[in-house]
């Protein structure tokens, strides 16, 4: 009979405290209001970006996966960067095709100075020739 009256009691004084918790609790609200999670940009903005960049980029997480503005951000500046790129290299690959094209129809750069130019070939007029 002791064992019932105990346990009375405490469910007494659990109820008590939780009553007093939920009523008396005071104005201020259970939970603070916490700013949300939002990405702190690790790429960088004085350099291009690189693998390791990506690599350590982290995106906050939200209720049902990752925040779309976080990530809307991330991939355009990743977007920004590749096209940058891609402009860099044809501007680029543009001159060296120029370069190359140059060479192939500028004078011979491997020619001796003192060397007199190769006859072109062509038809013959002596006897040999035909």
């Amino acid at each position: 009979m002791h064992v019932f009256w105990f346990l009375l009691l405490t469910m007494a004084v659990v109820v008590a405290a939780v009553t007093l918790a939920v009523v008396g609790g005071g104005k201020s609200a259970v939970l603070q209001d916490v700013e949300p999670e939002r990405l702190t940009d690790p790429l960088p903005t004085n350099r291009p970006v690189g693998r390791a960049d990506v690599e350590a980029m982290r995106l906050p997480m939200a209720v049902r996966g990752y925040r779309m503005a976080d990530v809307d951000e991330a991939l355009g500046r990743l977007g920004a960067e590749l096209a940058e790129r891609d402009a860099h290299i044809a501007e680029l690959e543009s001159a060296l095709a120029g370069a190359q094209a140059t060479a192939v129809n500028g004078p011979d750069l491997f020619k001796r100075q003192d060397e007199p130019p190769a006859a072109e070939e062509g038809p013959q007029d002596e006897e040999g020739g035909r």
